[in-house]
């Protein structure tokens, strides 16, 4: 693997945390740092697909025929139309994948030797997961560098959180264990209440420095974006979601210019 290619990916069993929305809005930062972006979508509903502006009812090929059919990435790989972004794209079909993939030898690997071939060509590999501790995304964990948890800030945040660390634990201790926390994003913040502040104070204190500086707040604009299938930065570059999400990607990158 490449040493200066970093694959991230973007887990938390819980719906409706902002999973989607980082691996889109991250992706589009860091390829608008001019840094080769890959957006990887692993979830069946092909959120991510669709967010950056691709028609996922439309498409021969996906995600998918890696994973089941052995299929080469690169000729699946589709350009988002942004510079320096590009999309491994997804829709219904990978929804049979988990149950195709149980009676497979090395099942968990799949997606991790697919990407190994294209490393040299991306500075970053964002994967987006699905909502769920699956086999597709233990097949991310495994393929990953690093894992990304977004995390809302709401009254049971910290016992979902509790879970996927128990699982990212799990994957470290057999299939990947160089896989790190990248870190833990607090999303959809809404400073006027006092909840979100109590929660984000809780997490800090108990995470420091493994959560994130920069902080995604609820933001209309930001919900938006993906029903004109643009990432923020291209829907509304003034908006305060697309601050927050360029300041996420300075965060990573700095970081890891940090870290050598």
């Amino acid at each position: 693997m490449n040493p200066k290619s970093k694959t991230i990916c973007i887990a938390n069993q819980k719906g409706g945390v902002g999973k989607t929305t980082t691996a889109v809005n991250l992706a589009a930062s860091l390829a608008a740092a001019e840094r080769p972006t890959l957006l990887v979508d692993i979830d069946p509903q092909g959120n991510a697909t669709s967010g950056v502006g691709i028609d996922k009812a439309a498409l021969r090929h996906t995600v998918y025929d890696v994973l089941i059919n052995g299929a080469d990435p690169k000729e699946i790989i589709l350009d988002t139309g942004q510079p320096y972004l590009h999309i491994l794209p997804s829709n219904s079909d990978l929804a049979g994948a988990e149950l195709e993939l149980i009676t497979e030898t090395g099942r968990e690997q799949k997606l991790k030797f697919a990407l190994t071939a294209l490393t040299d060509q991306y500075r970053y590999i964002i994967i987006d997961c699905p909502p769920s501790l699956n086999l597709l995304t233990i097949n991310a964990m495994t393929a990953a560098n690093s894992v990304l948890i977004p995390l809302q800030c709401e009254f049971y945040a910290m016992e979902g959180l509790s879970q996927i660390l128990q699982t990212i634990r799990l994957i470290q201790k057999g299939l990947n264990p160089f896989m790190v926390i990248e870190g833990i994003l607090l999303t959809m913040f809404d400073a006027r209440g006092n909840l979100g502040k109590e929660v984000a104070a809780e997490i800090r204190t108990h995470f420091s420095e493994q959560v994130f500086e920069s902080v995604i707040p609820r933001n209309v604009r930001l919900a938006e974006a993906p029903s004109h299938g643009k990432p923020i930065m291209y829907y509304d570059i003034t908006s305060r979601g697309a601050a927050s999400y360029m300041q996420l990607a300075r965060e990573i990158m700095k970081r890891e210019a940090a870290n050598g």
